[in-house]
Formats: structure tokens, C-alpha cells, sequence
């Protein structure tokens, strides 16, 4: 058994705007377990919102990661893999869905099969239109045709209610809105009335994460729902926030990856709380470990595969806007379709 990793870039296909930066591309690493003829594949992609980058998920890389002499169990290998990590949440998701993968193809069952649950009914993706250039609107809103609910990132200066306007212009479509910590109270009293008239479904981070007795205030009054992003990193935080918001997001680059979100789900399915399993700008490496674990949630936003134009592998497929895995995976289920040096 041994580690290997490479660096890979991801084109977007638009410029992938929110309230406080925008991207072109993403530089992300793929980190692989490789034993005999399996290949436990895994994908992190750092966000510097949590100071996190490639820089340093390469700096604990290139130092080596020591594995166990003898290694049947999956638990064990993720003990001993852990710890090496430095509390890196996106290379601690890129080890831990690469276990999961590798220890999948060692007993020949899907990720999910092992987990027992059942994927016969996968919640639909929501299709983000980030911000950007209004001139680009239209285009991104065709793009999202074939996708039955909208994601829209807000937080704009000025332009929110024009954004969300010329949606509407073009479709009726139920929209979730992200303010992405882009707010302020005042803003957001008005927005949360403005946005329950236009088949809006909830707002998710309307303050940034230190604005808990803003984001309380906001509960108290308005007529959506608000979902914790940047304030739901990893499941001790739920407790804290439950009288703020009404549901979380769970991303596997920010809690570490699978285990820790299956303790996610269970901490805020005890809370009564909504959960969202989202998902930075991603390949299909990570987007597809999510996809494993969706049918435990209410609301799925994993799109980040979608709105990338070199996607290097291929794994969950969308159908009618549903996610869909097949019965018959092995793993994860992922297969390399871009031939690069460093992918396998």
C-alpha cells in the first residue's frame, strides 16, 4: 500500500463569483491509496474562507505520510492517517473518502451498500448562478435548464434584487438563496420578505459567522428559513447555533469528510434541524463521495462538478436533475476519463 497525489486545475466554465471573491479556476489535490490493483481515490479542495490552500495540503504531503506496516481495516488505516494531517479539513476529506473508496473495492460493495443506505430515491441538485457579470446572466440561467431547483449566490452591493428579477424573467423555478456572509441585519430584514413573494425556499448565511445575535434577530422574524454555512463547519458546532438557524449545510471540505459528516446528520437530525450536504468547486472525486451519503439529508446542493469545464473523472450522474448512482458500484464508483500525467 502506498500514497500518491497530484495537483490538478479545474477550469470553470464562468467566472465563479460570491459576495467576496471570484474565481476562474481552482487548484485542488487528488490524493490516492493505492494497493495492488485497487485505487482509493480522494479530492480536496481547500477554500482559503478557513485558511486552508494547496500550498500547504502540499507542504504535509511532501513531507510524507506514514502508513501503517499491515493494514486490513479501514478504521485503523484512518487513525493512523489523521493525525499526519494537521487538521487540514480538505486533505482530511481527500484521505477519508479515499479510505472509504479503497475499503469499498476491498470488500467489493458500494460506499453507500456499506453505510446501508438506500439510494433508490436521491434528492435533486440545486444548479448555482453565481455572481458575475449581468451580461453573463442569461447564459448561466440556460445552462441551468436541465436542473429543476436554482442556487443563487447573493450579497451583491446593489444588484440582488436585480439578479433575482431577471431570474425570474426566464423561469419560475424554486430558487434557494446564499448570501454567503454578505448581509447586514437591516438588508436582510428587507431581502427575507422581498425574497417569500418570488418562490424563494430559504436563505442560507445571510451574516457573517461572529453575527449570531444578528443572525437570532433575523430568525425570529422572517418568513424563510436560514440555513448555517460558514457557521456549521463540524458537528460540535450545531449545538451552539440551533436557536439561530433552522437547518446546516454539510460540506465534506469543511467537516473532513464522511465520518464527520454522518456525525453531522446525526447531531442536527437530534436537533430537529434541516441539513444540506453542499460542496465547494469540485470534480466529480468529491461530488460523488457526497452523492454516497445524500439520501440522509432534506436538501442536496452538489453541483460543483457542473459548473466545471475539464472535469477529469466520472462518477454520480445527474438524471432529471436527481442524482443517481448505480446498484452496481464498486467504491465509489469513480472512473478516470482524462488521461493526465499524475491521474489514475
Amino acid at each position: 500500500m502506498e500514497i500518491k497525489y497530484t495537483t490538478y486545475r479545474i477550469n470553470l466554465k464562468h467566472s465563479f463569483g460570491i459576495s467576496r471573491s471570484s474565481h476562474d479556476y481552482y487548484d485542488i489535490v487528488y490524493f490516492y491509496i493505492v494497493d495492488g490493483g485497487i485505487i482509493g481515490r480522494g479530492e480536496a479542495a481547500p477554500s482559503k474562507r478557513y485558511n486552508e490552500t494547496t500550498e500547504k495540503i502540499l507542504s504535509v504531503l511532501d513531507k510524507g505520510i506514514l502508513l501503517p506496516e499491515y493494514c486490513e481495516n479501514a478504521d485503523q488505516l484512518w487513525n493512523d492517517i489523521k493525525p499526519q494531517l494537521l487538521g487540514i479539513s480538505a486533505l482530511e476529506a481527500a484521505a477519508n473518502m479515499a479510505i472509504w473508496d479503497w475499503r469499498g473495492q476491498k470488500e467489493n460493495k458500494a460506499v453507500y451498500d456499506i453505510l446501508g443506505f438506500n439510494i433508490d430515491n436521491l434528492p435533486s441538485t440545486s444548479y448555482t448562478i453565481s455572481i458575475g457579470d449581468m451580461s453573463e446572466l442569461d447564459e448561466k440561467i440556460e445552462l441551468s435548464n436541465p436542473y429543476n431547483i436554482l442556487k443563487v449566490k447573493l450579497g451583491t452591493p446593489n444588484n440582488d434584487k436585480e439578479i433575482i428579477s431577471q431570474i425570474r424573467q426566464y423561469t419560475s423555478k424554486l430558487i434557494r438563496v446564499d448570501a454567503n456572509e454578505g448581509w447586514t441585519l437591516d438588508n436582510a430584514k428587507e431581502m427575507s420578505y422581498w425574497l417569500a413573494d418570488r418562490n424563494v425556499e430559504f436563505i442560507e448565511q445571510p451574516f457573517k459567522a461572529k453575527m449570531l445575535n444578528e443572525t437570532r434577530m433575523l430568525k425570529e422574524f422572517s418568513p424563510l428559513p436560514l440555513f448555517a454555512d460558514e457557521n456549521s463547519i463540524v458537528s460540535s458546532d450545531i449545538p451552539e447555533i440551533v436557536d439561530c438557524f433552522d437547518g446546516i449545510n454539510i460540506k465534506l471540505m469543511k467537516c473532513g469528510g464522511i465520518d464527520e459528516a454522518l456525525k453531522m446528520i446525526k447531531v442536527a437530525k437530534e436537533l430537529n434541524m434541516k441539513i444540506m450536504l453542499g460542496c465547494m468547486v469540485e470534480s466529480s472525486v468529491g461530488i460523488t463521495a457526497a452523492a454516497h451519503i445524500a439520501s440522509m439529508v432534506d436538501v442536496v446542493d452538489l453541483d460543483g462538478n457542473l459548473l466545471i469545464s475539464n472535469d477529469p473523472y466520472a462518477g454520480v450522474l445527474i438524471k432529471d436533475g436527481r442524482l443517481m448512482l448505480s446498484e452496481n458500484e464498486i467504491g465509489m464508483g469513480l472512473s478516470l476519463i482524462t488521461k493526465e500525467e499524475g491521474l489514475i
